[in-house]
């Protein structure tokens, strides 16, 4: 009865909201489910024990005369108003034969906006959704993630020094037309396929955050520009053992992952009954990959070491250990006297630089090519990145290395309304210009670019699928990337800063205090949104005056 008494208070609330339509509910105490017609303003669907508020209307470009296949257990028809009984519905094997059981947002009508889809949240899919014009368009992003990461900063977050939401921008934020628009939507969903014939990509919604596996909901979307910006996978070079053992860095998740192994170790050190030599590979951090990214970890957990175990964790502070393993030079695309004052300051700062190439990883320890062995407690692998799954799966003709091929215009050939940029495009030979380094300033250039060209597109009247020569439709010049220059941080309030447009070019460099400062005032400047300047800003203060939070979640 108390159930029936919160329906009944919903349905009189709903009579306000909707305008005076009933509050359509599926009704758990009778076995029935109520379904509403199809321009109905407001609806509930009751799945999985959870009661989710759906939102349609009679403008949206959603799908609804169509049978979905939420569970094993209910099929509904929102064709019509009508109470069904779930075991009628399973009797109905006849009529479930012409159920379209795959939700779709079907093609764009003449009287509305033209739709671009964007899969991925990353700094080319941001940066263009952030500058796309949505008086043009509807947008329709597709990611298992919500949010960008502010990859420069990620290494920051491991130790401590900046919490997890400082690098992290919602893109519901980004662009808020994907929260306020009628026709623009942002999907919790990874793309398993692009039908290029039907202008469709299909896609698997995420249940599970942390992974973005199968398992969830099937639906398709139809696009009139597509743009394929779903980045890139850390490369493993097929090297056994890297992904049951090593934490990757390329992600918040990631950075978790590390913090809670690093403060795990710490604190099972001091565990009475640990012996020695189990304290020192518990507590050596092992870094492959010498790269910024690798380089920059490697000096954030010197500094931590430093000023932060030697403090709080006294009873092992002398165990601690990092060593960061390459099997070149470290940072091989900065200027020669810049990687020689970053080795110096790293081995200064107490990180061990070891070359070589790993072979194998073992659960607690890895092997080098050269037969020795390195025990660790924590493995991070930084190793760079290639091709995913997805990319590689795809129709498109390749580029080098495996990316999706596109010409001087970001699109990809022979398919006039798909686009793609970032770590999982590359340029065909054809077009005479060398391979972009997989960068985060490429990315976001390239996204700039194209939401320009887009626009451009659109205000010509060349934004819908299809549209005769819209492939030699006026857009702004071909892509020419030019290098802004490369920073990397080696701890200890040190830093290098390369300005040079080119490895084989000229131009100003500098290290030391005056480069950190530098380091810090660009990436302070680039952060996303000044919500997530007050963030990094607020940390850096806090860590300076208090030291890196060491709590376990």
């Amino acid at each position: 009865m108390k159930a029936r008494r919160i329906f009944t208070a919903l349905h009189a609330a709903s009579r306000v909201f909707n305008g005076g339509s009933p509050l359509r509910i599926p009704n758990r105490i009778l076995g029935q489910f109520i379904f509403p017609p199809t321009g109905a303003r407001s609806y509930y669907i009751l799945h999985e024990s959870i009661l989710t508020r759906a939102v349609g209307r009679s403008s949206s470009s959603l799908q609804r005369n169509y049978h979905l296949n939420f569970s094993s257990r209910v099929r509904f028809n929102s064709a019509a108003t009508e109470r069904i009984c779930v075991k009628d519905v399973e009797r109905d094997s006849v009529s479930a034969t012409t159920a379209i059981e795959i939700a779709a947002m079907p093609a764009t009508k003449p009287d509305q906006k033209p739709r671009v889809v964007v899969l991925g949240t990353g700094w080319g899919a941001c940066r263009l959704l952030k500058d796309i014009d949505t008086r043009i368009y509807d947008v329709v992003c597709i990611s298992p993630r919500n949010h960008m990461v502010f990859t420069p900063l990620l290494a920051s977050t491991c130790v401590g020094t900046l919490e997890f939401r400082s690098v992290a921008e919602p893109v519901r934020i980004i662009q808020p037309a994907l929260a306020k628009d009628p026709d623009s939507y942002f999907f919790l969903a990874r793309c398993t396929d692009i039908d290029t014939s039907n202008h469709e990509v299909h896609c698997e919604s995420v249940y599970d955050g942390d992974t973005g596996t199968a398992g969830g909901e099937k639906f398709k979307i139809a696009y009139d520009k597509l743009v394929i910006a779903t980045g890139a996978e850390a490369t493993t070079f097929g090297i056994a053992g890297v992904h049951e053992h090593a934490i990757f860095l390329r992600d918040v998740k990631n950075a978790i992952d590390i913090r809670s192994k690093l403060m795990l170790n710490l604190m099972a050190c001091e565990i009475p009954g640990t012996d020695i030599e189990e304290r020192k590979r518990l507590l050596h951090c092992v870094v492959v990959g010498g790269g910024p990214t690798g380089v920059e970890f490697s000096g954030e957990l010197s500094d931590f070491i430093l000023r932060d175990v030697q403090r709080k964790f006294s009873h092992v502070k002398d165990h601690i250990a990092v060593t960061l393993i390459e099997a070149n030079e470290i940072l091989s695309s900065f200027d020669v006297r810049l990687r020689q004052y970053a080795t110096n300051q790293l081995t200064k700062s107490g990180v061990r630089l070891k070359r070589g190439m790993v072979k194998h990883v073992l659960p607690k320890k890895l092997i080098l090519s050269d037969g020795s062995e390195v025990p660790y407690g924590l493995l991070v692998w930084s190793t760079g990145v290639g091709p995913s799954k997805f990319v590689t799966n795809l129709p498109f003709e390749k580029s080098q290395g495996g990316r999706i091929g596109i010409d001087n215009s970001l699109r990809v050939p022979a398919h006039d309304d798909i686009y793609a940029v970032g770590d999982c495009a590359g340029y065909l030979e054809g077009t005479g210009k060398t391979p972009l380094p997989a960068l985060a300033q490429v990315a976001e250039r390239q996204g700039k670019y194209l939401a320009t060209a887009l626009n451009q597109l659109g205000e010509s009247g060349h934004g819908r699928a299809g549209v005769a020569g819209s492939s030699t439709a006026p857009v702004s010049d071909p892509f020419v990337y030019k290098h802004l220059g490369s920073m990397a941080t080696v701890g200890s309030y040190k830093a290098l800063v390369d300005l040079r447009e080119s490895p084989h070019g000229s131009g100003l460099s500098m290290t030391g205090f005056k480069s950190w400062l530098v380091w810090r005032s660009a990436y302070l400047t680039r952060v996303i949104s000044w919500r997530a300047r007050f963030y990094v800003a607020f940390n850096w203060g806090t860590t300076f005056l208090f030291g890196r939070d060491i709590s376990r979640f």
